[in-house]
């Protein structure tokens, strides 16, 4: 049954290709083409990457673009088998990485055993610089490329703020969240230069691994590849944790999503109260 109605969110999608849909997880094995899938998640929900390396079995991307990743730690993977979990992320020295285990990590990489491996982690002390100068300044001569030489219109640039400041527990003084939207901004383009550049030396398809907020349509990656790159395809899928009787009132921001149970976790707010 499920993949019946798979199927007929296929037809669904292959006719309203512009039409924002949920989907079941078995629509994951017949994605609609694209020169670029940005695969959203939950960091720590073991449901979230087993979506995303079923998907990225079904896409074979020639490149796989990870925010978890460094540059470097990506050019260190490819030089390694992608087959041992444990050598692999001893060698990415993932236990200090601050992310989630990486046994849910590795098949998203035995996925695509011969895609390229990109990294979009930038240096926590640029992330903190465009907190206090503005992403543009930190980002360099390809700031206006990613549109971050644009300021926010007034309604948009509160709407982040308040993102932000539920996203930390109502914890920040509110002096922080413009920089706090600035670094969001930072990200969002490094993300967008780092799908450009696996483009450019693969030729695509690539596939992103990144949360669920890169990966809006409205703020995330795919605005910023809107700005630096308007030919390309990119189709957006967010995953979602709801609890099974929560409805969902209004569409989220992806092309595509899937609304999965939460992953039982401690209180995230915990330590702000602490503190």
């Amino acid at each position: 049954m499920a993949r019946f109605w798979a199927g007929l969110a296929m037809i669904f999608l292959a006719h309203n290709a512009a039409k924002a849909a949920q989907i079941l997880p078995d629509v994951l094995d017949m994605l609609p083409p694209a020169d670029v899938v940005i695969l959203g998640e939950v960091h720590d929900n073991p449901t979230h990457h087993n979506h995303q390396a079923r998907a990225v079995a079904a896409l074979r991307p020639a490149a796989l673009v990870f925010e978890m990743l460094s540059p470097e730690q990506a050019g260190l993977a490819m030089g390694l088998p992608r087959g041992d979990a444990q050598a692999l992320g001893q060698a990415l020295q993932w236990q200090d990485s601050g992310w989630p285990d990486f046994a849910m990590y590795h098949p998203i990489f035995t996925a695509a055993p011969y895609a390229a491996l990109y990294g979009a982690a930038l240096p926590r002390d640029r992330v903190r610089r465009a907190i206090s100068e503005g992403a543009a300044s930190v980002f360099g001569a390809e700031a206006a490329q990613y549109g971050l030489t644009t300021a926010l219109d007034p309604g948009d640039q509160s709407r982040r703020e308040a993102e932000q400041m539920a996203a930390h527990c109502n914890a920040l003084p509110p002096e922080m969240l413009p920089g706090m939207v600035q670094a969001q901004r930072l990200r969002d383009a490094g993300l967008a230069r780092a799908v450009l550049q696996a483009m450019d030396a693969t030729g695509g398809p690539v596939a992103v691994i990144t949360g669920t907020g890169h990966a809006r349509t409205d703020t995330g990656i795919p605005a910023a590849l809107a700005q630096a790159a308007p030919q390309l395809q990119v189709l957006s899928i967010g995953q979602i944790e709801a609890a099974p009787d929560t409805a969902i009132e209004t569409a989220p921001p992806y092309d595509l999503w899937i609304i999965t149970t939460p992953t039982p976790r401690a209180d995230p707010c915990a330590v702000f109260r602490k503190n």
